[in-house]
């Protein structure tokens, strides 16, 4: 299993990044996980946008899904994906068309999205949308996908994938739990959210600190660990240093175009 980080800041978008966005490819599958605001362009240099074969959601927050928009104006406008000869391309009868899977009432949420400038079917007739609770279980291609319920602003799901020889989990984003520690026990990647460098000041919980981070990737034994979801403004090696000693070892720091590959 590749992993591609397409872009790994959090709810703003670092100097000239992107928000929540892996490129997971096995066995010629390729699988766009999250697809927050400038995951779209970032995707564009690394693959062609209509041999994406599947995207999936892991919660309803725009920095996760908001590049949505842009992916579905592509699929349904592009000359590419035209019925007829135009601008050089040949004309298809079979456009491309992604899978689609996103958290129940996705498709509420995207038409009330789209519509506000006229194009409410948007999303929906660019893609195949299916909706997911938290206990399915997906095969997509060569994966299998598992989901985990964590504290967060809406519902969020922590997600397993699984292909042959290695299992790679991603928390999402996430207040401290233990349900992700269990979800990722031993898994050979874990890729988590660190986003502040404190608490929350109002009490209510909803990201990690690098350190709690650490703690997580420690108590559920996995064997790497990779911080993500962090701002180009939160010193990278403090963070490193804190999820460090609450993991008891190495910690990695996701950065757009780093590769990580499941088993190592």
């Amino acid at each position: 299993m590749r992993i591609t980080v397409l872009g790994k800041s959090p709810a703003w978008q670092d100097a000239s990044g992107a928000c929540s966005g892996y490129l997971i490819e096995q066995d010629g599958f390729a699988l766009l996980l999250d697809c927050g605001n400038g995951v779209f362009s970032k995707l564009r240099h690394v693959r062609e946008y209509v041999d994406v074969d599947a995207v999936l959601i892991s919660h309803l927050h725009a920095d996760h899904f908001l590049d949505l928009v842009p992916f579905s104006y592509a699929l349904s406008y592009a000359p590419r994906q035209q019925p007829v000869a135009v601008g050089g391309w040949p004309g298809t009868t079979s456009p491309a068309r992604p899978q689609l899977h996103a958290p129940m009432g996705a498709g509420d949420m995207f038409r009330q999205l789209v519509a506000c400038w006229g194009e409410e079917e948007l999303i929906e007739r660019a893609f195949a949308l299916s909706e997911y609770d938290g206990p399915d279980e997906l095969s997509l291609g060569p994966l299998s996908v598992r989901f985990c319920e964590v504290p967060h602003y809406t519902r969020t799901f922590a997600i397993e994938l699984a292909g042959p020889g290695g299992r790679f989990t991603y928390s999402a984003d996430c207040a401290p739990n233990e349900p992700l520690v269990q979800f990722a026990r031993d898994t050979d990647l874990l890729l988590i959210e660190a986003t502040l460098p404190r608490p929350e000041r109002t009490g209510r919980r909803g990201h990690l600190t690098p350190a709690e981070a650490g703690e997580h990737g420690r108590r559920a034994g996995v064997r790497r660990l990779v911080l993500t979801h962090f701002s180009d403004e939160l010193d990278p090696e403090w963070a490193r240093g804190e999820a460090g000693q609450g993991y008891g070892g190495p910690v990695e720091l996701a950065y757009e175009g780093a590769v990580y590959s499941v088993p190592a």
